[in-house]
């Protein structure tokens, strides 16, 4: 299953969105919650929220397929797991919009080929960058790693703090969430997923 960003089905080809839309809709929420868009603290934060929300976003420019291209043959036989660990990212919900605040440890288990460990991370922040729920992104880093690289295994890890659940809702501070995804070795050996889990334990424990 390809996990690179596609066209939005519409019915028709949508009406290009500019600049000036997007900071005319922040005005308008501004107005909604009862400040005055005009006023001098206010005046420039249109403009200001357009640019961080392409920021936030940038994940929709990206394939994280292109990361992962180049590789590395000159291994010396290297097939033990490889693992980045503690990788710090900032994504947002796709329900209410709200940040997502985690760390992801991704391991691999190669056949031939290696990919620089930066190429971990920038797949990491693509799926990000981008709505979001844990869940799928978590699938979607595995699987992207083991449709490209075709390893003997790949494993990821999120562990997150939703403040949809703490700055709204039931307001529960402290909470995270952690969801896996296991392909090939660390799903089949027993052996392969327990290193895995247990260097993201010792992680977790610091």
């Amino acid at each position: 299953m390809r996990t690179t960003a596609k066209k939005l089905p519409f019915a028709c080809d949508p009406v290009p969105v500019t600049q000036d839309d997007v900071e005319d809709a922040i005005r308008t929420i501004l107005t909604w919650i009862g400040e005055d868009p005009s006023r001098e603290g206010l005046s420039e934060t249109p403009a200001r929220v357009a640019r961080a929300y392409k920021s936030y976003f940038a994940g929709y420019e990206q394939n994280p397929e292109d990361f992962l291209r180049k590789t590395f043959e000159e291994t010396a036989g290297y097939d033990e797991m490889v693992l980045l660990r503690n990788i710090p990212f900032q994504s947002h919900c796709e329900h209410h919009m709200a940040p997502i605040i985690g760390r992801a440890w991704v391991g691999y288990v190669p056949r031939s080929r290696v990919v620089g460990i930066s190429k971990l991370a920038r797949v990491v922040e693509a799926f990000a960058s981008r709505l979001q729920i844990q869940e799928r992104m978590t699938a979607e880093i595995a699987n992207i790693i083991d449709e490209v690289l075709q390893p003997q295994g790949v494993a990821v890890v999120i562990k997150a703090a939703h403040h949809c659940i703490s700055s709204r809702g039931v307001k529960k501070h402290g909470v995270d969430l952690t969801t896996s995804r296991m392909l090939g070795c660390f799903r089949n050996d027993p052996m392969s997923r327990q290193e895995f889990l247990a260097m993201v334990n010792s992680d977790l424990k610091d």
